[in-house]
């Protein structure tokens, strides 16, 4: 059997060149992705940065530590603490102590992201003047990079200073350095502290006070998000390791549908095999043979384009933010063991149920002459088909009575269409008769023979249509599916926020800082105006005693919550709340009104409160409310505002404006607002989609013209008859153009039916969780750039085989003797 598969790929190496294709894209990508994951866990712990000349930093209490009866369970605080006095006081004794502070600084022609930090702290970096000199009045300051030179006037969002030297930037941050006592005027609070003293020492001194002391490597917690870059990597895993499972999934289902088509087409030659003695058995070992070795030789050339590859993503993934800087392709041997064995065992996966089919071929067979199909729909296709669509409907029912906020999460609206996509497929054959039919019905009745040719070929060629719309239908349904989920969420996210927000203006803080008393005191004393500020912070809860869990919290004062916002209440009253009490919402364990739940505070405070109201769940973001009181050091970083009986809105806008200018706030109309704040995909997700549907758009590709060529091939004494009939060269060239349009129609009203079903389950899980207004969206301009793409595609796959295929004569194409 191993001969006679061999002979069969050098005779029909055509059949099995998308096979080839499709699984060395396939193998490649898989290496492409184990690369990227074995770098990323042999990554090098981050140095530090800010602090890596300094001998020793202390850094207040950062980290809340809950015990449990199966282990401690810590969160980082969203308000750490500050080192404690009498500890500040022992640290000086042992030598000189720097208090370092950081701030949002808005400049006037400088980067989006200058930071203010102390002078002194220039020398942990280590920073070195390359211009001018150190700052020495409050006016003054040094600053990073060449935006700015020295003598330069600068205004800021916290008054206009002079440039007064230049330091060199060192890469990780666009720093501006005031004197110390200034930088201590604009951000009193200091949560961390550099001191030059004996390590040994200083941990004696701050024993018990839950300061930390950090040296060595450590001192990279003292940095601005000291976890980014586990957390890119993290994130480049996850969209990778999409990318991988699509990839795979679509290899599958392509290389089985080339096989079932290939196989179809093979049926005489099958049949002569069995007339001249051959068993089931070895013509099924004859088709599995076969698919080893397009998987082997396939498997090796994408092992080696996945070499090439990899250097070239990693690349691409450090200059699009996606990873760290210094991320770069490993050595490591096993990614190539994992996609080459993968690969193969796709192939061999996908060429299984084919082999079944051809053992079942009788000698009977080769006499057949008919072009219908008959059979495409067998008994067990029908069987797991079915199941898989009751596997499917049944999970979305558990979900929707159990947990319907499982429905919003990326890897469910990722994973679950899969399921769809492959019960889908296997009953396509029971529906691409009648769906044919119907799409072709108008086309039938215009004169001439053209619409009656189409409509009876491509209901006839059902295997051969279901193969063609196969791909068509995965991509169109990925689409769909996948965009129009992160639609849908965000535009009921949206809806959220429209029927939250009641304030007529909405006044914020510029990035990282937050409105002083005096700002606050201008804002409340602008006429006409009635202002509910706003600050954020975190509460922990212990769930289910093993789980702590953060919440996103905003501290409000009550009377002015209630009125410039509508918070989606299913029980409780706002007016109830008070420092004694917290809004909760329907995700939290405990959600009874007047249940007291033990929480801990941004700072790690442990608090037991009453529950005045609960919130519903929504798409996961309504978080709880407290009282200033219950959130210490949160500053306020928005305002709401409500127009009072009879005040002007212009009257009132311009005096917000005026209030906040000096602070740098900006002052948003409620239109404004919605606008500014509408939900919108991360670039981490929106470019891990893009690869998904590129990959499954690049299958579609190779699928398409792979199975157009392999069908016009086979169709060539049809098209022959056509021309002895009397149809003109260009008459039949366009007659297979319809076709193919037509099943790629087939395929695309297929692929929206599973989106279609995807959506209506997310829909529904919405309306449970009390989202208003929600409804599906779908990315009809994406869908409609998919479809056309898979139509011109098919279209030039099927016409140029034809055409060459026409270029002789009629009568020696039909085999007709003369």
């Amino acid at each position: 059997m191993l001969s006679v598969a061999l002979r069969t790929l050098r005779t029909r190496w055509l059949t099995f060149a998308g096979s080839f294709v499709a699984l060395s894209l396939g193998v490649a990508l898989l290496a492409v992705m184990g690369l990227v994951l074995a770098s990323s866990l042999d990554a090098p712990e981050r140095r530090p940065e800010r602090f890596a000349a300094a001998p020793v930093v202390v850094r207040g209490q950062d980290t809340l530590r809950v015990p449990t009866p199966v282990g401690d369970r810590t969160h980082a605080l969203a308000r750490p603490r500050g080192v404690p006095a009498a500890t500040v006081a022992k640290l000086e004794r042992l030598g000189t102590v720097v208090p370092d502070r950081s701030f949002a600084v808005r400049a006037r022609g400088g980067p989006g992201d200058l930071i203010g930090h102390p002078w002194s702290t220039a020398a942990f970096a280590p920073y070195a003047l390359e211009a001018g000199r150190a700052p020495r009045a409050a006016g003054e300051v040094v600053v990073t990079g060449g935006w700015a030179e020295p003598g330069e006037r600068v205004r800021t969002d916290r008054g206009t200073v002079r440039v007064v030297g230049t330091v060199a930037d060192r890469g990780f941050e666009h720093a501006v350095f005031y004197t110390d006592a200034e930088a201590a005027r604009l951000s009193p609070a200091s949560v961390q502290l550099a001191v030059d003293a004996d390590p040994a020492a200083v941990r004696d001194a701050v024993r018990g006070s839950g300061a930390r002391v950090l040296t060595g490597d450590a001192r990279r917690y003292a940095d601005a998000d000291p976890g980014r870059d586990s957390e890119a990597l993290t994130a480049m895993n996850a969209l990778f390791g999409t990318a991988g499972g699509v990839t795979a999934f679509v290899s599958v289902f392509v290389v089985a549908s080339t096989f079932a088509f290939a196989v179809a087409q093979r049926r005489r030659e099958f049949g002569l095999l069995r007339t001249v003695g051959a068993t089931p058995g070895q013509i099924r070992r004859t088709v599995c043979a076969e698919a080893a070795l397009v998987g082997v030789l396939a498997s090796a050339a994408g092992c080696v384009l996945g070499a090439y590859g990899a250097p070239e993503l990693a690349e691409w993934a450090v200059d699009g933010g996606l990873a760290p800087s210094w991320f770069a392709i490993g050595h490591s041997t096993w990614p190539y063991h994992l996609a080459f064995w993968t690969g193969l065992l796709v192939a061999l996966c996908g060429a299984v149920a084919a082999s079944w089919r051809a053992g079942r071929t009788g000698p009977a067979e080769a006499l057949r002459e008919a072009s219908v199909d008959t059979g495409a729909m067998t008994r067990g296709r029908l069987l797991v088909g079915a199941a898989l669509l009751l596997t499917a409907v049944v999970t979305l029912g558990t979900a929707l009575a159990g947990d319907p906020g499982e429905l919003l999460h990326r890897k469910t609206y990722v994973s679950r269409p899969m399921l769809l996509i492959t019960a889908v497929a296997l009953l396509a054959p029971a529906v691409v008769r009648p769906l044919t039919r119907l799409l072709a019905w108008l086309p039938s009745r215009l004169p001439g023979a053209g619409g009656m040719l189409v409509r009876e070929n491509a209901s006839a060629g059902v295997r051969r249509t279901a193969a063609v719309a196969a791909p068509v239908l995965v991509t169109v349904a990925l689409a769909g599916s996948l965009l129009g989920a992160t639609a849908t969420l965000d535009e009921a996210r949206a809806s959220e926020t429209r029927e939250r927000t009641a304030a007529a203006f909405v006044v914020t803080s510029p990035a990282g800082s937050g409105f002083d008393a005096r700002t606050l005191g201008r804002l409340r004393a602008v006429p006409g105006a009635e202002v509910s500020p706003t600050a954020s912070s975190a509460v922990y809860v212990l769930e289910e005693g093993v789980a702590l869990v953060t919440s996103q919290a905003r501290a409000a004062e009550p009377r002015a919550l209630a009125a410039t916002t509508r918070l989606p209440l299913a029980a409780g009253r706002v007016a109830d709340l008070d420092d004694g009490s917290i809004i909760v919402n329907e995700e939290w364990e405990r959600h009874t009104v007047g249940d007291r739940v033990r929480v801990w505070l941004g700072d790690g405070t442990r608090r037991t409160l009453r529950i005045a109201a609960v919130m519903t769940t929504g798409t996961g973001g309504n978080g709880v409310y407290v009282t200033p009181a219950n959130a210490p050091g949160a500053a306020v970083d928005r305002v709401d505002v409500a127009l009072a009986d009879g005040a002007g809105s212009g009257a009132v806008a311009a005096g917000l404006r005026e209030a906040v200018r000096a602070a740098g706030g900006e002052v948003f109309t409620r239109d404004e607002w919605l606008a500014a704040t509408h939900p919108g995909t991360n670039r981490t997700t929106r470019l891990g989609l893009l690869l998904v549907l590129g990959i499954a758009l690049l299958y579609t590709g190779i699928s398409l013209v792979n199975t157009m060529v392999m069908a016009t091939s086979d169709r060539v004494r049809d098209l022959a008859v056509l021309r002895l009939a009397g149809a003109t060269r260009g008459q039949v060239l366009r007659l297979v153009g319809a076709e193919a349009l037509t099943v790629v129609a087939v395929g695309g009203l297929l692929g929206l039916l599973v989106a279609g079903l995807g959506l209506s389950g997310m829909w529904a899980a919405l309306d449970l969780l009390s989202v208003p207004g929600a409804a599906p969206v779908l990315p009809w301009t994406a869908l409609g750039g998919v479809v056309a793409a898979c139509a011109v595609l098919a279209v030039v796959s099927a016409v140029v085989p034809a055409a060459h295929a026409l270029r002789g004569r009629a009568v020696e194409s039909a085999g007709v003797r003369e």
